[in-house]
């Protein structure tokens, strides 16, 4: 897997498993892969996988159950998009609202393109 160098890959891992929770392939309450699993599909390092199993426990996002494995968190979902919308807008939207000023696009333009996509 190629990962981007502005960025941990750990956090690059924890995206990837964020997108499977809002896109709900892995639902609330439901075991995930293992960190030797997301290890080897990532091919990375145990303990970089196990950081990023961190993290997201940290913020509530799965949980362990001691000897079964990793879970999704009951409120999994919730906390993942809050967790996301909150990364958007202080990383994304502040540049992105910097290119509209500077190439003078009219945001009628960009709700324009939303509604067609």
């Amino acid at each position: 897997m190629e990962f981007n160098e502005n960025q941990a890959i750990y956090l690059q891992i924890a995206d990837i498993m964020c997108e499977n929770i809002l896109l709900k392939k892995w639902k609330e309450g439901e075991r995930i892969p293992s960190v030797r699993d997301i290890a080897v599909i990532t091919e990375v390092n145990p303990n970089t996988a196990m950081r990023t199993f961190t993290y997201l426990q940290d913020l509530e996002i799965i949980y362990n159950k001691r000897g079964i494995g990793y879970f999704v968190a009951n409120d999994g979902y919730k906390k993942t998009l809050a967790y996301k919308k909150d990364e958007f807008m202080k990383n994304d939207v502040p540049f992105f609202l910097k290119n509209l000023k500077l190439l003078n696009i009219d945001i009628k333009e960009i709700v324009t393109l939303f509604k067609n996509n």
